[in-house]
């Protein structure tokens, strides 16, 4: 989104800027020209502090969207994560600037649990995309994967004027032993998506030494074959990633929680103390 992209290029340009204060040992930051804006109480640093407030209270909503049909209305939930992952991104380098890079204090508890809730959120996402859904971001069923798979396939041999089961014997992988731990799951996804792009540059060679077939129809069958792989892979690993992903919300809330505790705490005691530079 634009809006974002914007705001991360210009929190990039104040930490860069400023990072003479930033690098600057404690001691010494009250002599420095640009203490009075960058310091956590100052105008930069406290109004980047307000703006972090706000966002991470926009972050909150997206779990509302999921536990209430009701606001289905608002997007669809797969767009919803798009836009709670990219903003939970950014917002790390939007508390550098009121924290003035110091993991002290309260504020300091509440940097470093964001840093650990963006590292964990990253897993996440990676894991969400990997479970089968419909636009709506609703989880498909196994039935339901494979009418869709099928319909892929079809749609292959359509365009290459080839049987069903020729398409399905080309693009199947190798059978490879279930994968148990979280480590070999989230390490057997991974894998799986490398071999996914070797699999598509190989039918790529393959398809594109046959006579009568055009590039469009070519590059149109690669992208089928490409989601149909990715389908194959999710399907095969459907329960383990579940799994695995149980396992991450219970390691992501905590975290939030304690994120959310401590920017609450420190935003109660910054105004109680009055150390604002607009009240």
């Amino acid at each position: 989104a634009l809006p974002v992209t914007l705001l991360l290029i210009v929190l990039a340009i104040i930490n860069v800027a400023g990072a003479s204060y930033y690098l600057a040992p404690n001691a010494l930051r009250p002599r420095h020209p640009w203490h009075t804006f960058l310091r956590p109480s100052g105008e930069v640093g406290q109004t980047a502090g307000i703006l972090a407030f706000v966002i991470f209270a926009f972050l909150w909503l997206y779990p509302l969207r999921k536990k209430w049909r009701a606001l289905a209305f608002t997007g669809a939930i797969g767009r919803w994560l798009d836009v709670h992952v990219t903003t939970a991104l950014g917002l790390p380098m939007l508390l550098t600037i009121p924290a003035a890079w110091r993991a002290d204090g309260v504020i300091g508890l509440g940097f470093l649990a964001m840093m650990v809730v963006c590292a964990i959120g990253i897993v996440g996402r990676y894991l969400y995309v990997r479970i089968p859904r419909a636009r709506s971001g609703v989880e498909l069923s196994r039935e339901e994967v494979t009418g869709e798979r099928e319909t892929l396939l079809a749609a292959i041999a359509t365009a290459l004027g080839e049987p069903v089961e020729t398409i399905r014997a080309a693009i199947a992988p190798p059978e490879q032993a279930p994968a148990t731990t979280v480590v070999g799951v989230i390490e057997r996804l991974v894998l799986d998506d490398i071999r996914r792009v070797r699999r598509v540059r190989a039918l790529s060679a393959a398809w594109g030494a046959k006579p009568g077939l055009d590039r469009k129809t070519i590059s149109r069958a690669l992208k089928l074959a490409s989601q149909e792989i990715a389908l194959m892979n999710q399907s095969r690993m459907l329960e383990a990633t579940q799994r695995v992903f149980r396992y991450w919300h219970i390691a992501h809330m905590p975290f939030a929680l304690t994120a959310l505790l401590a920017v609450i705490i420190h935003v109660i005691v910054v105004v109680a103390l009055g150390a604002t530079w607009f009240w």
